[in-house]
Parts: C-alpha cells; sequence; structure tokens
C-alpha cells in the first residue's frame, strides 16, 4: 500500500481526509486507483495533477515506480518555473 497525502482542495474529494492508502506500484495505477475509490477526484485528475515523490515533483511520468517507503503528495496541477 502506498501513502498519498492530498494537498489543500483536494481534500474535500475524500471526506476531509488528508492522507489515504492505496495499492499502486506506479503513478498511473496510484492515480487509477484514486479515481476508482474517490470518483470525485476523477475530474480533477483528468484536469492533471502534480505528484511529488520523495520531494521531486512529476507531472505526466506515469510509469515513475514508487517503493514501499516513499513520500507520495498529490497536488492540484502547478505550473511555473
Amino acid at each position: 500500500m502506498v501513502a498519498v497525502t492530498l494537498w489543500g482542495s483536494l481534500r474535500r474529494f475524500t471526506g476531509g481526509e488528508g492522507q489515504v492508502e492505496v495499492e499502486a506500484r506506479n503513478f498511473k495505477e496510484l492515480l487509477d486507483r484514486l479515481a476508482e475509490t474517490y470518483p470525485g477526484l476523477k475530474p480533477q485528475i483528468d484536469r492533471g495533477v502534480s505528484l511529488a515523490l520523495d520531494g521531486r515533483i512529476y507531472r505526466e511520468a506515469w510509469f515513475t515506480e514508487i517503493g514501499p517507503d516513499s513520500e507520495v503528495v498529490l497536488m492540484p496541477y502547478m505550473t511555473g518555473g
């Protein structure tokens, strides 16, 4: 299981939970499981989200592997440079 911390406004789609657990080996599986378990998150995931893995922010890195002890944070899509 992967513990996922939800950033800010995304918590409203999980009943206010700040952290949830899902079974996933990579980012694609993680997003798919989150969308299945929390259907309210699906529109946001479809629009785009950013994922931080051990402090590094990723976008569209679908097959990036997630280790069992990884720190994972789901955020609304972040832009900038």
